[in-house]
């Protein structure tokens, strides 16, 4: 996840330690529904990763692709 943060330094430090709990909550909802591992979930949400409609559906984050008419 991306943020700012400032205040104290003990604000901080709380703030960061709430990104990283989210994340790792977020990462455990995507193993249970992609069905991949957490480490490779994990790397894979290092960085920014842009998927086609066809490639989120082969990752296991959406299970159909609705054409529309």
């Amino acid at each position: 996840p991306l943020g700012g943060m400032q205040g104290q330094a003990s604000d901080v430090e709380i703030q960061a330690n709430e990104l990283v709990r989210w994340k790792r909550v977020l990462t455990e909802i995507y193993v249970r529904h992609t069905g991949r591992s957490y480490q490779e979930l994990e790397k894979d949400m290092d960085r920014d990763n842009f998927m086609t409609a066809p490639e989120a559906v082969a990752y296991g984050l959406v299970d159909e692709v609705i054409e529309s008419r």
